[in-house]
């Protein structure tokens, strides 16, 4: 392996100065976005214009889109909603799963607490009233 000769000495002061550079950039702004993520921006208003009130078909969605230099298929159009419909609706089962476990923690919860304070009646309990502390 060949060692780097003309390695310039770096101080604690470069290396600060380089680290803060580093952490203060923002991501780039990309010039090109992939058809799925082009589909995912533009479902609203694909879904609108693919509605009975509108009754636009996907391949006619495909031509408007062409116009500006897009190319997508109306057949890739409609295959891209229907991935980013089943990738939300899985994303929405686990949230709802997610909830159902917590209110069945609640559940189970409240049973151990009304179990413990049943148990608690039965139990004799010795008041500390009207005694005074010495």
């Amino acid at each position: 392996m060949a060692e780097h000769q003309n390695s310039e000495v770096i101080t604690k002061e470069k290396l600060d100065k380089a680290i803060n550079l580093l952490k203060s950039q923002k991501p780039k702004e990309r010039e090109d976005v992939s058809d799925r993520e082009a589909v995912r921006q533009m479902r609203r208003y694909i879904e609108k214009l693919t509605s009975d009130k509108y009754g636009y078909t996907y391949d006619e969605v495909a031509l408007m889109l062409k116009g500006l230099g897009i190319n997508l298929t109306g057949s890739r159009i409609k295959y891209l909603l229907s991935e980013l419909k089943k990738s939300s609706r899985r994303h929405q089962k686990t949230s709802e799963g997610n909830g159902k476990n917590q209110s069945s923690n609640l559940i189970t919860e409240t049973q151990q607490a009304v179990k413990a304070s049943s148990e608690a009646e039965k139990s004799p309990v010795k008041s500390t009233l009207g005694k005074s502390k010495n």
